[in-house]
C-alpha cells in the first residue's frame, strides 16, 4: 500500500531543490542512508524509511520480540513535457526480503479537472489504501479487516489506467479499469470509481492523507466502489479536522465502513466481509524539545461470513502515543493493539515503539 499523499500532483515527496551528482546520490542510497533527497535538473529523487520494535503475544503461543525493518522506499519524479510527467517508486517487501516496483506512472495532467494516470497505482479506492502507511494516522494500519481490504498486485497498487478531476476545489471524482488477471486471478478488468466531497478545506492531488496535523480544517466523506465480473468491494470514509481556538492544538475523527462481496477482503477463504472502525485524535500545541505530542485511539470491528467454517468476528483496538517532529517526515509512534476473535484464530496483542523519517 498512498503523501501517499496531499500533495497535490507529487504527494511523496516535499521539494528540496540542491544540486546534487547521480553519484552522491548513490553513494548515501547504499550506504544505507535512510532519506535523501537531491534536485537532477527537473527530477525529485526521494526516500523514506519506516522502522520499528515490536513484541508480539498471541494467546497460547510465544512471545515475540523483533527489531523490525516495516518499509524502505526511494521516489523519483520529474517532468517529462509540459503537462507530462513521470512518476517511479519502489517499496521494501520485508516478507521476502526483496525491492519491488511500487508505482510506475505516466501522469497527464492537464487541468484541475482533467487527469489521466496509466501504469501501476493506486486504484480510486478508500482513503486508507490512498494515503498509505507513511501517511497513515495510526502505525498499526491494514491490520483491522477493514481498511484497504481491495484486490492489488502490491502494496495496494494495480496495473492500469484512470482518470481523475478536481471541481470547484469540493468534488473529486476519479475512475479507471484494472488489470483482474495479476490481482485477483480472473481474466476480467476491474472497473473501480471514487467520489470524495471536500466541505471545508481542499485535498489536492490524487493520493490523499490520514491526517494533516492541524494544517487544514478539513470535513470530508467519500465513496468508492470496484466491479469485477458482479462481484464487489465497496466503502464509506469520513475525515473530520479541526484547529482549536486559541493556540488550543488540533483534533482529529476518521472513519470507515467496508463491505468486500466476493472481491478483495482480508481472508481468501471468506468470500465477504464487512465492518467499520473509528478514530479519533488530540495533537496538543505545546512543543515538547523539537516535536509535539499527540493521543490516538482507533477501535474496530469486521464480521467474515461465506466460508468453509462458521463466520467469525475480530474486534481491533489500537492506542498510540506519537511524538510528531515534522509530521510525516519525522515521527516517532509508540502503540499498543489489541486483537481478538471469537473464533477460528487466537487472540493478539502487540506493543512497540515506531520510528518514521522521510524526505
Amino acid at each position: 500500500m498512498p503523501k501517499q499523499y496531499a500533495c497535490g500532483t507529487f504527494p511523496y515527496i516535499q521539494r528540496k531543490y540542491v544540486s546534487a551528482l547521480f553519484l552522491t546520490l548513490g553513494s548515501l542510497v547504499f550506504a544505507g542512508v535512510s532519506q535523501a533527497q537531491v534536485n537532477l535538473g527537473p527530477v525529485t529523487v526521494g526516500a523514506g524509511l519506516r522502522t520499528s520494535f515490536d513484541s508480539t503475544n498471541p494467546d497460547g503461543g510465544a512471545t515475540t520480540n523483533q527489531f523490525m525493518l516495516n518499509d524502505i522506499r526511494l521516489y523519483v519524479n520529474g517532468p517529462v513535457y509540459d503537462k507530462v510527467k513521470f512518476m517511479f517508486n519502489t517499496d521494501y517487501n520485508s516478507a521476502t526480503d526483496t525491492m519491488n516496483v511500487l508505482d510506475a506512472v505516466a501522469r497527464f495532467e492537464i487541468s484541475p479537472g482533467f487527469n489521466i494516470w496509466a501504469g501501476r497505482f493506486l486504484p480510486p479506492s478508500d482513503r486508507a489504501n490512498l494515503y498509505g502507511p507513511f501517511y497513515a494516522h495510526e502505525w498499526n494500519v491494514y491490520t483491522d479487516g477493514i481498511q484497504d481490504g481491495y484486490p492489488f498486485v502490491f502494496q495496494g497498487r494495480d496495473n492500469g489506467v484512470a482518470y481523475f478531476g478536481t471541481f470547484a476545489k469540493k468534488l473529486k471524482v476519479s475512475l479507471g479499469g484494472f488489470d483482474g488477471k495479476s490481482a485477483t486471478g480472473l481474466p476480467d478488468v476491474i472497473g473501480a470509481a471514487r467520489v470524495q466531497v471536500d466541505f471545508w478545506d481542499p485535498e489536492d492531488g490524487y493520493y490523499l492523507n490520514g491526517t494533516y496535523y492541524g494544517d487544514k480544517n478539513i470535513l470530508s466523506i467519500g465513496a468508492a466502489s470496484q466491479l469485477q465480473n458482479g462481484h464487489t468491494a465497496s466503502t464509506l470514509d469520513f475525515l473530520l479536522e479541526r484547529k482549536l481556538p486559541g493556540n488550543g492544538g488540533s483534533f482529529s475523527i476518521e472513519s470507515e465502513y467496508s463491505n468486500y462481496n466476493r472481491l478483495g477482503g482480508y481472508n481468501a477463504e471468506y468470500s465477504k466481509s464487512q465492518g467499520a472502525y473509528g478514530l479519533g485524535s488530540y495533537l496538543f500545541a505545546k512543543k515538547v524539545g523539537v516535536g509535539q505530542f499527540e493521543i490516538l485511539g482507533k477501535y474496530a470491528k469486521a464480521e467474515f461470513t461465506h466460508g468453509p467454517i462458521p463466520s467469525y468476528d475480530q474486534k481491533t483496538t489500537e492506542v498510540n502515543l506519537n511524538y510528531v517532529i515534522k509530521e510525516f517526515n519525522a515521527r516517532v509512534q509508540s502503540f499498543y493493539q489489541d486483537i481478538t476473535f471469537n473464533r477460528a484464530h487466537p487472540n493478539t496483542w502487540q506493543a512497540g515503539v515506531g520510528l518514521q523519517i522521510q524526505m
